[in-house]
C-alpha cells in the first residue's frame, strides 16, 4: 500500500502522541499539525479504510499493526535524518524541517545506505 504524504504524516503524528499518552483524540492530532476539524476527520477516515487506524473503545484513536509498522517507519526515517542533518552542522530547526520532506520520498535502499553510513559515523565520533 503506498500511503501519500499527508496520511504518513497523519500515522507519524498518532505514533508521536501515543508514547506520550494512550489517550489520543482526533483534536489532539489537529492542534499538533495545525490542521481543522474536516481535514483531520476525512484523514481518518481515510486511514480507517486503510485498516491503518482505528478507535478503541473509549473513542481514542489507535494505530493497528499495520498503521504502526508504517509509522514507526516514517519516525525512524525522520529521527535519523534530523540527526544527521544536525551532525553536519546544520540548525536543529531546518534539519527537522528537511527531515520531514525527505522522509515521505527517500526509497528504502537509499535510506538504508545512510542509515548504515550515519551508524559508522557514530562509532568513528564515539557517539554510538
Amino acid at each position: 500500500m503506498a500511503l501519500q504524504e499527508s496520511g504518513e504524516m497523519y500515522l507519524e503524528t498518532i505514533y508521536v502522541l501515543s508514547q506520550k499518552s494512550d489517550e489520543v483524540r482526533a483534536i489532539d492530532v489537529g492542534e499538533y499539525m495545525g490542521f481543522s476539524k474536516p481535514s483531520v476527520s476525512r484523514a481518518l477516515g481515510l486511514l480507517r479504510e486503510e485498516g491503518l487506524v482505528k478507535n478503541d473503545p473509549n473513542g481514542f484513536l489507535k494505530l493497528t499493526k499495520a498503521g504502526e509498522i508504517h509509522a514507526k517507519r516514517i519516525y525512524e526515517r525522520h529521527t535519523i535524518l534530523t540527526q544527521l542533518f544536525i551532525d553536519l552542522g546544520v540548525d536543529p530547526k531546518i534539519a527537522a524541517e528537511d527531515a520531514c520532506r525527505i522522509e515521505h520520498y527517500i526509497s528504502d535502499e537509499t535510506f538504508d545506505a545512510v542509515k548504515a553510513h550515519a551508524k559508522t559515523c557514530g562509532k568513528k565520533d564515539g557517539n554510538a
